[in-house]
């Protein structure tokens, strides 16, 4: 019977982690919707164009979790630190923000996917801009729409954001919806992590309950 319990425990645990890192609060409603665009518009986060896709991405909510993929240029030239103005390397600017930024998604069961460095110019491309010098790329999970806007809106989030932009001179983000993914995400490998620890307390209570 301990081993039922034990395997019992570890389904519920996986249960609750599903729970927390899944949304299960649906699409945005309408009033959320006008509650959000009003406290963008009264932040000024953004221009009015970036508002504007915002809005357009409140307004065609599915309710199901989604990436960002973020395409970085970071300045080879050492910057004003945003707050001291003291000449501070790209790198460590956009660390100052990760500082920031990485804790709050991770809270909302957002958490980076995928970063890359970039090794070589245009492979395949046409009628696009001329390639600005890309640093890296980088793909972030978040839980929901909703739980993008709460982390825009948080306090704080604005004077972080300052860091971003004093990082990277050129940069361009965009929400995008996997359709096929190799990735062995938490969903994965937090159910193989419980299965191994109940696999492994079943045969330790088994060992030493012979003993």
């Amino acid at each position: 019977m301990d081993g039922i319990w034990i395997w019992l425990a570890a389904v519920i645990l996986y249960g609750v982690f599903l729970g927390w890192y899944e949304s299960w609060r649906g699409p945005l409603r309408p009033e959320e919707i006008a509650d959000y665009a009003r406290k963008l518009e009264a932040i000024g986060l953004g221009d009015a164009q970036d508002r504007e896709s915002l809005r357009r991405f409140m307004a065609e909510d599915d309710g199901r979790a989604f990436v960002m993929l973020n395409l970085v240029r970071l300045s080879p030239d050492p910057l004003p630190h945003p707050r001291t103005g003291e000449s501070t390397p790209a790198g460590r600017l956009l660390r100052g923000y990760l500082a920031t930024f990485l804790p709050r998604l991770a809270r909302r069961a957002g958490h980076p996917l995928l970063q890359a460095r970039k090794i070589g110019g245009y492979v395949d491309s046409w009628n696009v801009e001329p390639d600005p010098g890309w640093s890296f790329l980088g793909l972030m999970r978040y839980r929901s729409r909703r739980d993008l806007m709460e982390l825009i809106l948080t306090p704080g989030f604005a004077d972080a954001h300052a860091f971003k932009r004093a990082a990277m001179p050129t940069t361009f983000s965009f929400p995008a919806q996997p359709m096929v993914s190799l990735l062995a995400g938490p969903r994965i490998w937090m159910g193989l992590l419980l299965a191994l620890i109940a696999a492994l307390l079943q045969l330790a209570t088994g060992v030493f309950g012979k003993a």
